[in-house]
């Protein structure tokens, strides 16, 4: 990012769903511990942090966390902790939170722990993957979710589903350079993931798009 775009929106609030903004808007957490797993450098933990009584940010990228405090002190915000765990094997039991969120980090297992972690009627909100994303390359992310796998795996953890929704943007492209272009940035992680070639291929067979889709989502605990 920019050095300019950061010190105008230190939270980096512009890369957060706008569905998911408005989610964590309604819900008043004056007072609270909101807990932000797959926390990154930050984002959504100091997006939260000016009307959260407290909010813990978790990762296990210990170089990430470090960013994260690094931009919580020069946004001058005190209210915020980060901290190296891996929220994948890890409880958040000793986190006591009032509320858990997370941007494009879920799993099965982190439903589980949240539903351990928070009393009845509390919140849990998060975007995840959805099954389209990406799904001109072939391949289906592991963390990814359709509607139905959701509200399941929200169901068995005694979550009662508030609001749930798919964004889903489709990028249209008129030529193979454009669509390549396009997933540039992206090329040496497909490439390790086996994506890459079968995104060419797509390509090449006159696949003209290329979708980013996520699932946005508020439940409570019952």
């Amino acid at each position: 990012m920019a050095s300019g775009a950061e010190s105008s929106d230190p939270a980096g609030a512009a890369g957060i769903s706008p569905a998911f903004r408005a989610l964590l808007d309604a819900e008043p957490l004056a007072g609270l511990t909101v807990l932000d797993v797959g926390t990154g450098w930050g984002r959504l933990a100091l997006l939260l942090a000016p009307r959260s009584g407290r909010v813990v940010g978790v990762d296990r990228e210990a170089g990430l966390i470090e960013e994260a405090r690094r931009r919580a002190s020069s946004a001058g915000v005190a209210n915020v902790r980060f901290v190296v765990g891996d929220v994948e094997v890890e409880e958040l039991v000793p986190f006591r939170p009032d509320a858990v969120v997370a941007h494009l980090c879920m799993s099965d297992a982190i439903i589980e722990r949240a539903a351990r972690a928070l009393a009845p009627g509390r919140m849990f909100a998060f975007v995840a993957f959805h099954r389209d994303q990406w799904r001109e390359t072939g391949r289906r992310s592991r963390f990814a979710y359709d509607e139905a796998q959701a509200r399941r795996a929200l169901a068995r953890a005694a979550f009662a589903v508030e609001h749930l929704q798919v964004e889903r943007e489709v990028r249209a492209f008129a030529s193979v350079e454009e669509g390549l272009a396009a997933a540039g940035a992206f090329e040496e992680k497909w490439k390790a993931e086996g994506r890459w070639s079968r995104y060419v291929k797509f390509l090449e067979e006159g696949g003209r798009t290329l979708t980013r889709s996520h699932l946005v989502v508020k439940a409570r605990r019952t």
